[in-house]
């Protein structure tokens, strides 16, 4: 059984707002783009708004598959893609001031190539068009199909390849699709990194079941497959149709993770309760790390943050 008590306070969030984000609202709607911010009703659209990064999601709003904490739509587009998009994308990104887009997809598996070269003219769109803008693809597994992935590395260029495992090995029956498998996904990380991706990165939910000592093993694992970039957050129920939360994960069990992923050769490690795949602080690492900045812990103020050395 899942938790019935309320949320603690260190997962409370204030209601997003200010300039920045009611003009992306704005833009977003006017230009008729799908972001996960919205979709996936993430709790830092505020902060990531604020700061010039968004997650925006092309090939459609429907999922062909149903996992178990996903409030994304499912069902079957039919093969349907709009063959416009990537170069719509791209144009509405060039009148936005933003410094960096994940370039996020539902999965297709009603598409021959799950659509890899979808993923890959719209980030060649977004580059021609937007040569400042960094762009990380956080794609789907392809179904497992190596020239796919190899597809999105080699036609797109993506500065990051992104590929989430979700959950811990022995929980991906309960919270994934039965499409999906932890193995194919550590696979669809390896195979971006032997086709040339610069950063790899992933990201994994707790709180739903798990022990630490699940995720320590996950994490090795990752690391075996040379991922570069690891988020791990917690685990927030859409609504009751979905798999409930097992637990709420203390901070300072994030602070553990943290620690142990940077220990374990992780470039950068978000942990916390409120960290997604897509997040301001991993995303703040990866611009400084991708321009050329140095990039270091630091402990002022009584508090480790990360910051760009200047």
């Amino acid at each position: 059984m899942g938790l019935t008590e309320r949320k603690p306070d260190w997962l409370k969030v204030r209601l997003p707002g200010g300039e920045q984000h009611a003009r992306l609202t704005s833009t977003f709607r006017r230009l008729g783009l799908h972001t996960v911010c919205e979709e996936a009703r993430c709790p830092n659209i505020g902060e990531c708004w604020r700061e010039g990064t968004a997650t925006i999601m092309i090939l459609g709003d429907v999922c062909t598959r149903g996992c178990r904490f996903c409030a994304v739509t499912s069902g079957n587009p039919g093969g349907v893609v709009d063959e416009s998009e990537p170069a719509h994308v791209a144009n509405a990104l060039a009148q936005m001031q933003l410094a960096y887009v994940v370039l996020t997809m539902v999965d297709r598996d009603d598409l021959p190539d799950g659509g890899a070269a979808h993923v890959a003219r719209t980030v060649s769109s977004i580059h021609a068009r937007c040569p400042d803008l960094l762009v990380e693809t956080l794609v789907g597994d392809f179904a497992g199909a190596a020239r796919d992935i190899e597809t999105v590395i080699h036609n797109g260029k993506p500065d990051v390849f992104a590929h989430n495992v979700e959950v811990v090995p022995g929980l991906q029956r309960k919270m994934r699709d039965a499409r999906c498998s932890w193995e194919r996904s550590v696979n669809t990380l390896r195979v971006a990194r032997a086709a040339g991706a610069a950063v790899t990165k992933s990201s994994l939910m707790v709180g739903c079941g798990e022990t630490e000592a699940d995720v320590r093993d996950a994490m090795e694992q990752l690391r075996q497959a040379e991922v570069d970039v690891l988020t791990i957050g917690q685990y927030l129920r859409p609504s009751a149709k979905y798999a409930p939360v097992v637990r709420y994960v203390e901070p300072d069990e994030f602070e553990r993770y943290k620690a142990l992923g940077l220990e374990l050769g992780f470039r950068y490690v978000a942990a916390g309760p409120l960290v997604r795949s897509s997040y301001r602080a991993a995303e703040a690492f990866l611009k400084g790390m991708l321009r050329g900045a140095p990039v270091r812990y630091s402990d002022r103020y009584g508090k480790k943050r990360l910051e760009v050395v200047s």
